[in-house]
């Protein structure tokens, strides 16, 4: 037998088993603990599989090797030809800083009982950093009784401890279960994922529910499937307010002709304006001439879609501007179908793209389509909420289009009922009316400007070709 290798030394302070996912290491406060038992957990077809051979292979660095072994689950065959899909997969690891080991016949013949006796002959020949057992809830459809489960769990907790190792328990548990398994009461982590059916698509969501002696972002975290595994989403959070904190005095243009002087001389830098108005009031328009503006400023700026595809937005960009690409390229654009939008994910990319280049104006076009995206009101109202702070605290210029489908007559004092439920997350209000007589007549006004002074009179508002503009 080949000499051990030394893996009783202890963890450096402070570091961590990273997941293979920045975004999932963001939300484990930097990724598992070394050393530690974690179980990982969710019904078929949820991602937990895959993000544990996410991460085996991003530990797989040289040193000591990464174990995977299979149960009574899927065949070791077919699993790595599954895992070849993935861009992750590295074949010049396989086998020798990644190994994986099928003992299903083993624990079949022999019980659970083998699972540990194979550990123990891991340990001693390779000294894995890292051992991934999936699936580990079969120990349950193996096992004479209660007992048996809690004896191997004890010995093997006790075993794995012993040495620098840190281990993934796999399994199809279910929330019932964490109550009901002695696994859960070793573990010193334990993530969840889970499957939201709905109509058109399905959602899946990763969460945290023990992380022992670490901090870690509560809640649910949208995760999606690709070619580069395991995606996660961190749910939008509000940020910490700077103690040097101050909305600037700074005015910009809107790019629509007369609308500033209505706002007393432009937007204030940071602010977020929330533009409500029906189908064909201008809204889209009126974001594109405010993006034009700040391209035209040389002032990096995003517009996200979310009605119009690409093709569609560059018919009327082109119209409003036939500069062309090579006129605008401070102009970046994020598209998502609203068929297809899954709120976390689209919120995470705007925020890395606002960071890529360095955007200081955003457009949303339109945020009805992100409430229709969130599972829930209360989930949409606090990330707007953590939205508008993001931006008001980084000094984004925000514009946040709204579809108004039930608006008031003209002149009501009471504002349509999206406007009252959003007005007071946002500096600017503006409403966009049409009437819709012998002839369509559309109008501005402006409800509210937080800070500031602001014309109180309805303005007629007139659509051309080179855009909107008020009379």
């Amino acid at each position: 037998m080949s000499a051990a290798p030394d893996v009783t030394a202890g963890a450096v302070p402070g570091a961590r088993i990273s997941t293979g996912n920045r975004e999932a290491d963001l939300v484990m406060g930097g990724g598992f603990l070394p050393n530690s038992i974690n179980i990982v957990m969710g019904e078929p077809g949820t991602g937990k599989t895959l993000f544990a051979e996410q991460l085996l292979f991003a530990n797989a660095d040289g040193g000591r090797p990464v174990l995977y072994l299979t149960t009574l689950s899927e065949p070791l065959g077919k699993v790595i030809t599954y895992l070849q899909r993935f861009h992750f997969y590295d074949e010049a690891k396989l086998g020798t800083a990644v190994v994986y080991e099928d003992i299903g016949a083993a624990m079949a013949q022999d019980g659970p009982g083998a699972l540990l006796s194979h550990i123990r002959t891991a340990i001693e020949t390779l000294g894995p950093k890292l051992i991934v057992i999936d699936s580990f809830k079969v120990i349950h459809d193996l096992s004479s009784s209660a007992r048996e489960i809690r004896e191997l769990i004890s010995t093997l907790g006790g075993l794995l401890s012993a040495y620098a190792t840190t281990t993934i328990l796999v399994g199809e548990y279910c929330l019932e279960d964490i109550a009901r398994y002695p696994e859960f009461a070793v573990a010193d982590g334990i993530v969840e994922f889970a499957r939201q059916k709905r109509t058109t698509t399905d959602e899946r969501f990763m969460r945290v529910s023990k992380l022992r002696g670490s901090s870690y972002l509560e809640g649910l975290h949208a995760i999606h499937i690709t070619a580069d595994g395991v995606q996660v989403y961190p749910r939008l959070i509000s940020p910490p307010i700077p103690s040097e904190y101050q909305i600037s005095d700074e005015r910009i243009g809107t790019g629509v002709r007369g609308l500033d002087d209505m706002l007393g001389g432009g937007l204030r830098r940071g602010t977020t304006s929330l533009v409500i108005g029906p189908t064909g009031s201008g809204k889209t328009t009126l974001g594109l001439q405010f993006a034009l503006a700040a391209a035209a400023a040389n002032e990096p700026v995003l517009y996200v879609n979310f009605q119009e595809n690409p093709t569609q937005l560059g018919g009327i960009l082109n119209t409003l501007d036939p500069t062309g690409n090579n006129g605008r390229p401070e102009l970046h654009f994020l598209y998502a179908s609203a068929v297809e939008l899954q709120i976390d994910r689209t919120i995470v990319e705007m925020f890395q793209l606002i960071e890529t280049y360095k955007t200081r104006r955003v457009v949303i076009d339109a945020v009805g389509d992100l409430a229709m995206a969130a599972s829930d009101q209360q989930r949409i109202h606090d990330y707007l909420y953590a939205l508008v702070q993001r931006f008001t605290v980084g000094g984004i210029t925000a514009l946040l289009m709204l579809e108004d489908t039930a608006q008031g007559p003209l002149g009501s004092s009471a504002p349509a009922t999206a406007f009252g439920r959003l007005s007071y997350l946002c500096d600017n209000l503006i409403l966009l009316e049409v009437n819709r007589g012998k002839r369509l007549r559309r109008y501005v006004s402006i409800y509210k400007t937080r800070g500031s002074h602001h014309d109180d009179k309805v303005h007629p508002l007139r659509i051309t070709a080179s855009g909107v503009h008020v009379e």
